[in-house]
């Protein structure tokens, strides 16, 4: 076992029920719904594969992951975070363990998949977190991440009105796709596949409050290649390289 020299915590408020919020209504299902049907899709040719969710607490990717037969073990950085995944899968199901999420607690290449949403774009030592996914990932690591091509380009203007409207949104960091690919390459993966899920900020789809509004518009911006080149968050898969 590694020495454990750093920590990361992001994962306890993605994980309560006040971050929950933030997807209830009819419009935050359509959010978890695109999230899902898209991570799905990415590991449709791994049926039954055994997958390790770091900081899922959020149980927003565990609950669909379970229900179409993957083997799922969640991690997180204080035993609070196994909550909301008590309430809504039956005991059994999953697998929980309260670890450092910087110093994962198992052998190389131990998961088929590996996954981490609503955590990257929140962690200082977000570079030393892809490297943990991709050691103890057998073949594929995905993340979600904000992306500087988007919206997200005006972050530093545009915070403040986001902060008024919902609230218990949390300061994040956005990436450009060059960075990120640069840190998996450095971790022996590559292959990349981008699945960008929005075109508007979803703090606008919020604001809506009218989910046929909200798909119709993106089912638009979509059709004209506006979602593929600048939507936001981007859900993206690699592949473990054979060594």
């Amino acid at each position: 076992m590694k020495e454990e020299i750093f920590s990361e915590k992001a994962d306890i408020e993605t994980s309560s029920e006040d971050y929950a919020k933030r997807f209830s209504g009819e419009v935050g299902k359509y959010f978890l719904d695109t999230q899902a049907k898209l991570t799905l899709e990415l590991i449709k040719d791994m049926p039954h594969a055994s997958v390790l969710d770091v900081g899922g607490g959020h149980a927003q990717l565990a609950v669909p992951l379970v229900q179409n037969g993957y083997k799922v073990t969640v991690v997180g950085s204080d035993d609070v975070c196994r909550q909301r995944l008590d309430k809504f899968l039956p005991e059994g199901t999953f697998r929980y363990e309260t670890c450092n999420l910087l110093n994962l607690p198992f052998e190389d290449n131990s998961f088929d998949i590996v996954m981490a949403f609503r955590l990257i774009t929140h962690e200082k030592n977000w570079k030393l977190q892809i490297k943990e996914m991709c050691r103890v990932a057998k073949k594929v690591v995905i993340i979600d991440y904000p992306d500087l091509r988007s919206f997200n380009i005006f972050y530093k203007y545009l915070f403040k009105t986001k902060k008024s409207f919902e609230k218990n949104t949390r300061t994040f960091r956005s990436f450009y796709r060059k960075e990120l690919l640069d840190v998996f390459a450095e971790n022996n993966c590559g292959n990349p596949v981008f699945k960008p899920q929005f075109f508007l900020p979803m703090v606008v789809h919020r604001a809506l409050k009218n989910v046929k509004i909200s798909k119709f518009a993106e089912t638009l911006f979509s059709l004209v290649g506006l979602t593929k080149f600048f939507g936001t968050p981007i859900i993206l898969k690699v592949v473990k390289n054979k060594q």
